[in-house]
């Protein structure tokens, strides 16, 4: 059924969940508020919005090095010390050093993304609409559509993980959340790539990293 966005916003400020968690809990339960409710609380996804308002200043520095030619550190918070040498928090950082070494995100978040960055896409985006015949009234919508994208590429948190492409980043650390009891944070990460902005041969690391996986 079709799921209208003042329904899904009425739920998130209900629950504090995410806009996709909602919609989805939405479908799942054909419209009903209390249904979709009883959903998040089921699946942790609430309770987890929750604790998201908790200071988390504790945490790891995990990393990943792949080949010895791509080299990931990234900072994973917790609230507790004690959390911090969870191994399953563990895993999870170097789940996250994986990602970033496989998908190369720019940013953690949409919100770090510089405007001038986002304008400088947005014009090449309306350039392309525009260069593809598309009518001008419409080309600021597609433009909205294809930075929606632009998203998904350049922000870790709205990535598919590697691992399990029916989720993202932000769903999995949701998940972690819940099942772990306190608030995560991915902070922030640094991706160096031996000879990287020299010219060198193509090759698609992220493949390899999958393929690593499977092994």
């Amino acid at each position: 059924m079709s799921i209208s966005a003042s329904l899904v916003k009425e739920l998130r400020e209900a629950t504090g969940a995410g806009m996709m968690d909602c919609k989805k809990a939405l479908v799942e339960t054909n419209g009903d508020m209390d249904e979709a409710v009883k959903y998040l609380r089921e699946k942790g996804i609430a309770k987890a919005a929750k604790k998201s308002d908790r200071i988390a200043a504790e945490g790891i520095i995990a990393s990943y090095i792949h080949g010895g030619r791509i080299g990931v550190i990234v900072e994973i918070n917790s609230e507790t010390d004690f959390v911090a040498k969870n191994e399953e928090f563990q895993e999870f950082g170097r789940d996250i050093a994986m990602q970033v070494a496989a998908a190369k995100p720019l940013y953690v978040r949409r919100e770090e993304v510089p405007t001038e960055a986002l304008d400088a896409e947005k014009e090449i985006l309306r350039n392309q609409a525009l260069n593809e015949g598309k009518p001008a009234q419409i080309v600021d919508k597609m433009v909205e559509g294809r930075i929606a994208k632009y998203y998904k590429e350049v922000c870790l948190l709205e990535q598919p993980f590697i691992k399990n492409p029916d989720l993202t980043i932000d769903d999995l650390l949701k998940e972690k959340i819940a099942k772990i009891g306190e608030n995560l944070s991915i902070r922030r990460f640094s991706r160096f790539e031996v000879g990287e902005g020299l010219e060198k041969k193509s090759e698609n690391f992220a493949e390899e990293v999958a393929k690593q996986l499977k092994a």
